[in-house]
């Protein structure tokens, strides 16, 4: 008798996969969408009894095809279908009519980096890139997405609709870029990729501080786009990424409070992850052509390779960012600079370069801006002014685990003196 079947496994180890490769054979979300479905519960239907295919993936795949070919047949689009798989060849044709190959022909290693390319197509804009790559390759219902960027669920749909409508009327092919075209491609997937792994590492908002299956999915993407494209910043982003993997488990308490670095148990931190990591950056800085993920992926293993808090090589650290004001300007690179220049000069001078980011407003709104300036003005002695900043941080921050810590930092200044 087959063995019990975890189907909710199954979803979890091949839904991604499935998908891309069927919507690279009929061009159409929302097909391979319902389709996909269809095909799962198949797959629950006739696994137990005859036990689970050698190759699960394929196997879904060929019986998504199927019932994608019923559809468009019954939907008289035979003539479109005809246009749609022309240029498939053989992989069109399963071998047996009556059901799918268990082995499955229409399944290729690189549909989902295929996928990745279409989502971030640079004729997309950015947030439909965004929203498609979570919707699709990282599987995130529409609610989560919109809850993790604060829109309206129907805001959110409609950016996923317009998103799949620009590539169908585009005509986009799924298919691996041109070696000339990769410059301008290579940039929106990349930085696709790190709101993923930064909507995980740090959700926007919710009870949670950390999601693994994104943070997981946004490093087996990666992984895939460094074995197609070893460039520096593939490298550099695939560095960083593992480098913040390490110290995941040691960002929160078992009631899922947040750590901060300093407190955070370095001898928890994953030395194998660290090392991978440290050697992808290695690896990135020896091209001569490193950009901005390589410079974070630098600074992250700095943080790493330190022993404890007091052994951080911040001057380096100073260097590495100062460097990346040249490479890649932001306020929130600005930011980062001033916490370092804190730890180098003090915070007095990191005030004056935080100040202006406030005040001007490029920061205005970001929490974590104000949260550094309270912490500044704190190591100041300005009780007033830290308790201000706190306050202000407190009520632009929608994530409940750095909420707690805001107010427990703001608890502690307004604790009697004595």
């Amino acid at each position: 008798m087959p063995a019990p079947l975890d189907i909710d496994q199954i979803w979890r180890d091949h839904s991604r996969r499935v998908l891309a490769s069927l919507i690279r054979l009929f061009r159409d979300f929302d097909l391979a969408e319902e389709v996909l479905q269809d095909a799962l519960l198949a797959a629950a239907q006739k696994w137990p009894i005859d036990g689970m295919p050698q190759n699960p993936a394929a196997w879904l795949v060929s019986a998504g095809r199927f019932r994608a070919l019923d559809r468009l047949r019954r939907q008289r689009k035979d003539r479109d279908l005809g246009r749609q798989m022309a240029d498939l060849g053989p992989m069109a044709i399963d071998p047996d009519p009556n059901g799918p190959d268990p082995n499955g022909p229409a399944m290729l290693p690189d549909d989902p980096l295929r996928l990745m390319f279409a989502c971030c197509h640079p004729s997309l804009p950015p947030e439909q890139q965004v929203a498609l790559t979570l919707r699709t390759l990282c599987g995130l219902t529409t609610e989560e997405i919109a809850r993790a960027f604060l829109l309206r669920p129907s805001a959110l749909a409609q950016r996923i609709v317009r998103a799949k409508q620009r590539i169908k009327e585009a005509g986009l092919r799924y298919e691996l870029p041109e070696p000339a075209d990769l410059p301008q491609r290579l940039g929106s997937v990349l930085r696709v990729i790190y709101l993923v792994f930064n909507e995980g590492y740090s959700a926007h908002s919710g009870d949670s501080l950390q999601r693994h299956d994104l943070t997981a999915e946004a490093i087996r993407l990666c992984r895939l786009l460094a074995d197609f494209l070893p460039e520096a910043e593939v490298l550099g982003l695939l560095g960083l990424m593992m480098l913040h993997q390490a110290r995941a488990m040691t960002r929160e308490t078992g009631t899922g409070d947040l750590i901060p670095l300093d407190d955070q148990d370095r001898t928890a931190w994953d030395r194998a992850l660290i090392a991978q990591g440290t050697d992808l950056v290695t690896r990135a800085f020896a091209t001569g052509q490193v950009g901005p993920y390589s410079l974070q992926a630098a600074i992250a293993a700095l943080h790493c390779a330190a022993p404890s808090p007091k052994d951080t090589d911040w001057h380096e650290i100073l260097g590495l960012y100062t460097v990346m004001m040249r490479v890649a300007p932001s306020p929130v690179v600005q930011l980062n600079r001033a916490i370092a220049v804190s730890r180098v000069r003090g915070p007095a001078a990191a005030l004056e370069l935080i100040l202006p980011l406030i005040r001007g407003g490029e920061l205005a709104g970001y929490h974590l801006a104000h949260a550094a300036c309270a912490d500044m003005q704190r190591q100041l002695g300005d009780l007033s002014g830290a308790i201000a900043a706190y306050e202000t941080a407190l009520a632009l921050c929608h994530q409940d685990p750095e909420r707690r810590f805001l107010r427990r930092k703001l608890s502690d200044l307004q604790k009697p003196q004595g």
